[in-house]
């Protein structure tokens, strides 16, 4: 690490993200520590399903709500679609939890696998990503399985099943980074 003057906004110690502090770009990733990019990887898996959920509920519950105007019989019958949705959080919830396993401390001495932390980084993305994706897909095809059954309640087990194909597109996600997550160790 280099600086040019002792001025304060040019001092790598306070600002170690910036270009000038290293000869290439890849040093900057490599000095931080695998830990943190484990840590990132998780909070992206919580964090990512859990908006994917809250955005799939928004837009199905408010479908919903709206439909049951017109036909409140189906209020009880499509809570499943906001069921669906919620599912999508839990899937980031136990990934976490499986991603928080992998979490160990070294040895005296030993630098921790940047290998490990890469590794949960990228399960951790996967994850969200595709719980994201999940919860979207999962809430607009809810709205559409609401609106077609207060129109017609015979459509109701047929998008049914396109709703249930659509979740099990965040326990892909959630398979994938299973399997990506159980390579990663810090020893």
């Amino acid at each position: 690490m280099s600086t040019d003057s002792g001025s304060f906004f040019q001092s790598c110690w306070w600002f170690w993200f910036m270009p000038a502090c290293y000869e290439y770009w890849w040093d900057l990733f490599v000095s931080i520590s695998p830990y943190s990019w484990g840590a990132i990887g998780t909070a992206l898996a919580i964090g990512l399903s859990v908006l994917g959920a809250a955005w799939g509920i928004f837009i199905t519950g408010s479908s919903l709500v709206g439909a049951a105007i017109k036909a409140p019989r189906i209020q009880s019958k499509n809570l499943i679609s906001v069921i669906f949705c919620e599912a999508v959080a839990i899937y980031g919830v136990i990934m976490a939890i499986i991603m928080q396993t992998k979490v160990i401390e070294t040895a005296e001495g030993v630098s921790p696998s940047a290998y490990a932390g890469y590794g949960l980084f990228a399960a951790g993305i996967t994850v969200g990503l595709a719980n994201l994706c999940c919860g979207l897909c999962v809430g607009i095809t809810g709205s559409s399985c609401a609106l077609a059954d207060a129109q017609n309640p015979a459509l109701f087990v047929k998008i049914l099943i396109v709703e249930i194909f659509g979740s099990a597109l965040g326990l892909f996600g959630v398979i994938i980074g299973i399997i990506m997550a159980g390579k990663c160790a810090y020893e």
